[in-house]
């Protein structure tokens, strides 16, 4: 799952950047208003952790501009306003949830991981496709009841493949899910990727797409 973190304060960004990464998350971190809006009206993202306080643009305005423009994407509001006219301002403006600073970081992640179950609408959000089942939220992982043990890239990009049976992945927006801006990309990591997945599962998991990306076709 991909998030994008806004967050000016440089070492709290890293301190959340660093907590959520085991976590199975790729973090992509931006430090002001206006590239938070331009990122999250360019790619896509599962999630975004939102400060209200930020340089060139206040979080306030980034979420009117994404809830006006019909942007869905689910968003934790992380701030030091802890007025109840700053959560009822950032709940009216489009927020998911609100999260005072400070905060403790266990809880951070049980609170993303509640919004994740929102987002997939279900609560069950198991991915089930030929005998592989798939639970985002807790990232285990069965093949005809046994229990398969994937790396963190393995595993965002078998779920970003059997999230959307049927459709074609492009290479682009595989790598943006599973490499953050400041990880370097070997050009050959996803081919690598999907040979894995397939010794592990079967081989026609995977149809390659030639010139464009991947997919698993729908059953």
């Amino acid at each position: 799952m991909r998030i994008l973190l806004v967050e000016d304060d440089t070492a709290l960004g890293e301190g959340i950047r660093t907590a959520l990464k085991p976590e199975g998350y790729t973090v992509d971190w931006v430090q002001d208003g206006s590239s938070a809006l331009h990122a999250l009206t360019h790619e896509s993202f599962e999630l975004a952790i939102l400060d209200l306080g930020l340089p060139r643009m206040d979080g306030l305005q980034v979420l009117k501009h994404l809830r006006a423009a019909a942007n869905p994407v689910p968003v934790l509001v992380l701030t030091a306003r802890d007025s109840t006219s700053d959560r009822i301002a950032g709940l009216d403006a489009g927020a998911d949830d609100y999260l005072i600073k400070p905060f403790d970081v266990d809880e951070l992640k049980a609170r993303l991981r509640a919004l994740l179950r929102r987002s997939f609408n279900r609560a069950q959000p198991a991915l089930e496709y030929r005998g592989i089942s798939i639970d985002p939220i807790s990232q285990a992982v069965n093949f005809q009841g046994q229990v398969v043990n994937l790396p963190r890239k393995e595993f965002l990009l078998l779920h970003e493949l059997l999230a959307q049976p049927g459709r074609v992945l492009t290479r682009d927006k595989l790598q943006q899910a599973l490499y953050g801006w400041d990880e370097e990309l070997e050009s050959n990591a996803l081919e690598v990727h999907v040979h894995h997945l397939r010794k592990k599962f079967f081989a026609d998991l995977i149809r390659t797409v030639r010139g464009v990306g991947y997919l698993v076709d729908k059953v």
